[in-house]
């Protein structure tokens, strides 16, 4: 069975990494694009996170992971490559209820992360359930050069229409009208 697209709001939510290398680098990079609110705790960092540490003045530790550690978070994402402690932090996630994600081990997963495109407001997903990140990759690619460039004008002139305009049958159908306008738009170049 496949994982159910969500697209998760993380203002109020607070994020735990564990590892300090490439593998919990990349992570890293793509949690920022929705929140600061993170921590880090790994032994060792590499020169990659520490610029990140610094640029957004996250919270870290360095020392190894304890038990424990979790219990106020919200989401913990394991960039490790011991799968002991995959495992271990997996199992202990279910103790305080929050989603866990060991990178590259489905099975400690209770989610994953997809390949995204991100413009301002317009974020597209893109899984494979796993099964082959690559293709997502290039998928992603293929998606990414249809989008035009004014795409963040345009969400940001259908937020002020949705804003200003009464609720109801037919401000959905301008919306809608609108949308898919813009759209054909595209093909018509």
């Amino acid at each position: 069975m496949g994982y159910f697209p969500a697209f998760v709001k993380l203002d109020d939510k607070k994020i735990l990494i564990v590892g300090g290398g490439n593998i919990a680098y990349e992570k890293l990079v793509k949690i920022l694009d929705f929140t600061k609110n993170i921590s880090i705790i790994s032994p060792q960092f590499s020169d990659n996170i520490l610029k990140k540490i610094n640029q957004y003045n996250l919270k870290f530790d360095t020392r190894v992971y304890q038990t424990g550690d979790i219990k106020e978070f919200c989401i913990v994402i394991v960039g490790v490559d011991d799968l002991t402690l995959q495992s271990q932090i997996f199992e202990e996630s279910k103790q305080y209820k929050c989603l866990c994600n060991c990178v590259d081990s489905v099975k400690y997963c209770d989610f994953i992360f997809p390949s995204y495109i991100k413009k301002d407001d317009l974020t597209i997903a893109i899984s494979t359930s796993g099964n082959s990140p690559a293709m997502a990759k290039h998928l992603k690619k293929y998606l990414k050069n249809l989008i035009p460039d004014g795409i963040s004008e345009f969400l940001q002139e259908m937020k002020n229409f949705r804003k200003t305009m009464p609720k109801g049958k037919k401000r959905m159908q301008f919306l809608d009208k609108k949308a898919k306008d813009y759209i054909d738009s595209w093909t018509k170049k």
